[in-house]
């Protein structure tokens, strides 16, 4: 088999002198190339000489192969230009899967189609998609869930940072699992001045992000059939992991002091871990309150269970004064996590864990196993962010920007009261709208869309029946024009909704 290289394009062509005509083989070759894909309509051929060079023949072999191709409009000559692809050709009809092999199968054979095929035996099992929200469209007022602010990254330091990383030779090797000890440094200063955890470099375990430390340690200690709690409405994405891993799911209720640790059963019934966001409980927006964090940990201690504390985004609050992590307060049964997405951008995708040492060193072989390690530039980048005061500068200017977002949006929607109110902490990136009794959640929701506004129902993030209706509205991506014109549209649909009014406002592109 030669391939020959076309344009920067290779192109897998097997001549064998054993099966016959070369220049037919040639032919055949090039038409499934065109057919499908890897020779795209408009792409130039290499020249009969090149291609005959590349392929050990003759060049009359190359011409024949051409000419046949061009009579049958496959190719176009171009005076002086060479020979091309032609643009008028159907789409490809078979996958690139089949380009080595025999003839093109007849147009008749629907029955040999690859979607009508049986899946393949190595394809028994079953992958879901991630259960995340869907994203919206550029024409609609998207109130994402999870979206940062990027506009306002500090691009300044952000450029001094990835200078300084230019500067440095990169390693010869592969790097720690653990991470690179510069930011495991800076993360563990970090979480002492933030957080009030006492940790060490050693603590700290770099993850691609705050999902990946969740599916270590789902990894790490569950069997299938393993008891494990979560909050109830919770982080449908966590979920999923822990489902995945094997977990039998116990729900947890929720209300204004975050999950209800009562509700935890005790003996040979107790769960193995229990999911928690309680800086700013997913989705509901309040937090667990001190007492109940005290409870629980007892009950984890006493149970000898596995706390899993998601820290998300707790360096967003407006006028709340912290409570201290879980893991300040206990670290033995406490695994702590945290990430950079919702700080600085998603597309950072660079989190932490601070484990129990016992269960370090299983995520840490784990890690090691999984990714090796996580890209070493970023690492660096991140830790010079944090040693030279930037990221922390930043965190106090967002939280000014995003308390000014969710006043703006609380303002927006006054005129939608009594029918729905904005509950929870005023903290984070996202808010929780509680819709008036007998009020529906899908109808607000569909009715919004028609008018240009993207919002998501509350209900899918619950296992359980919902005790209630809601929204849920990030408000960080969006300007603070967007999130004014924004809150004023659902605040005119949710009025309609509740008086029974079918035309809340006129629909154009970005609403009324």
């Amino acid at each position: 088999m030669v391939t020959p290289r076309a344009r920067g394009t290779d192109l897998p062509l097997v001549l064998d002198r054993s099966r016959g005509a070369l220049a037919r083989q040639l032919t055949d070759g090039l038409r499934r190339a065109v057919r499908l894909g890897p020779l795209e309509a408009g792409q130039r051929l290499p020249s009969s000489r090149e291609l005959a060079a590349a392929l050990g023949v003759g060049r009359n072999i190359v011409l024949e192969a051409y000419e046949t191709l061009l009579a049958e409009g496959y190719l176009v000559g171009r005076d002086r230009a060479g020979t091309y692809v032609a643009t008028d050709l159907p789409a490809p009809e078979q996958p690139a899967s089949v380009l080595a092999g025999g003839p093109l199968p007849a147009s008749g054979a629907e029955d040999n189609h690859p979607d009508r095929r049986a899946p393949p035996r190595w394809l028994r099992r079953a992958v879901a998609a991630a259960d995340v929200e869907p994203r919206g469209t550029p024409e609609l007022l998207d109130f994402r869930v999870g979206q940062t602010d990027t506009a306002a990254l500090p691009l300044t330091a952000w450029r001094r940072a990835w200078r300084e990383v230019a500067g440095q030779a990169l390693p010869s090797d592969y790097a720690d699992p653990a991470g690179d000890v510069s930011l495991r440094a800076a993360v563990a200063g970090y979480l002492r001045r933030a957080r009030g955890l006492s940790v060490r470099a050693e603590d700290v375990l770099i993850t691609a992000g705050a999902v990946q430390a969740v599916h270590l340690v789902a990894r790490a200690i569950l069997h299938p059939g393993d008891p494990v709690a979560v909050e109830d409405p919770g982080y449908r994405l966590a979920r999923q992991i822990l489902q995945e891993a094997g977990a039998r799911l116990l729900p947890l209720p929720v209300d204004a002091d975050g999950l209800q640790p009562a509700g935890l059963p005790s003996g040979p019934l107790a769960p193995l871990l229990v999911y928690t966001t309680p800086s700013h409980q997913f989705p509901l927006g309040v937090r667990l309150s001190m007492p109940r964090r005290l409870a629980l940990l007892e009950w984890a201690r006493e149970q000898d269970a596995l706390i899993v504390e998601d820290d998300y985004d707790s360096e967003f609050r407006y006028g709340a004064a912290p409570l201290p992590a879980l893991a300040a307060l206990e670290r033995d049964h406490v695994a702590y996590v945290g990430t950079f997405s919702k700080v600085l951008s998603p597309a950072v995708r660079v989190g932490y864990v601070v484990a129990p040492s016992a269960l370090h060193e299983r995520l840490l072989h784990l890690k090691e196993r999984l990714d090796i390690h996580t890209s070493w530039p970023v690492q660096r980048a991140l830790a010079q962010l944090i040693e030279q005061g930037d990221l922390e500068r930043h965190v106090r200017r967002m939280r000014r920007l995003y308390a000014a977002k969710r006043a703006a949006l609380s303002l927006g929607l006054q005129p939608a009261r009594p029918h729905a109110r904005l509950m929870g902490l005023e903290a984070g990136l996202h808010a929780h709208l509680e819709l008036a009794a007998g009020l529906s959640a899908a109808e607000v929701v569909m009715r919004a869309r028609t008018c240009g506004v993207l919002v998501a129902d509350l209900a899918p993030f619950y296992l359980c029946p919902p005790d209630r209706g809601g929204l849920l509205l990030g408000y960080g991506g969006l300007s603070l024009a967007e999130l004014a014109k924004g809150a004023r549209i659902l605040a005119s649909v949710i009025t309609a909704v509740a008086g029974n009014d079918r035309t809340p406002g006129r629909r154009t592109s970005r609403g009324p």
